[in-house]
């Protein structure tokens, strides 16, 4: 297999974009709204609800901070190891290592700035969750497509 090197610049450009809308959003929130509060977009359907998560998804480890912050320094350090390994891989994983790190990065700053993570998507049926989040969990099913269905010496 030849590992052709891509240009990492679009790929930060993912990471910051992402990493920018999020904490926009999040400012807005917290500027904008009191804690608790819920505004119905479609009715039992989706609603705009602004909470503080301590915990991950579906709010499990609740209050463990520490142990977070260091699963995204492990994180972090992670892809600094493998940062030549992921520019030569297909944009699958390219795109899919920036989404989950633009979103680490953007619950991290929540994590340090107020010991939780801002969330306002709500669907009802699902938990509480933000941009972040979807960068992650996008980000995660980006890298599992690649690993299962691209073959070695498949490019792009």
């Amino acid at each position: 297999m030849e590992n052709k090197e891509h240009s990492m610049v679009p790929v930060w450009i993912t990471v910051f974009a992402l990493l920018i809308l999020d904490q926009a959003a999040k400012l807005y929130v917290e500027r904008t709204y009191a804690l608790g509060t819920s505004i119905p977009i479609i009715e039992d359907i989706f609603h705009f609800t602004y909470i503080q998560n301590p915990g991950a998804a579906f709010s499990i480890l609740e209050h463990q901070r520490w142990f977070f912050i260091g699963v995204n320094i492990i994180l972090f350090c992670a892809a600094a190891v493998y940062y030549r390994r992921i520019s030569g891989e297909s944009a699958w994983v390219r795109y899919g290592s920036a989404l989950l790190f633009g979103g680490a990065v953007g619950n991290l700053i929540d994590r340090l700035r107020l010991g939780a993570v801002i969330d306002f998507f709500d669907f009802r049926i699902w938990p509480v969750f933000n941009i972040a989040d979807i960068g992650i969990c996008v980000g995660v099913g980006m890298m599992m497509y690649a690993i299962a269905f691209l073959s070695q010496d498949e490019e792009d």
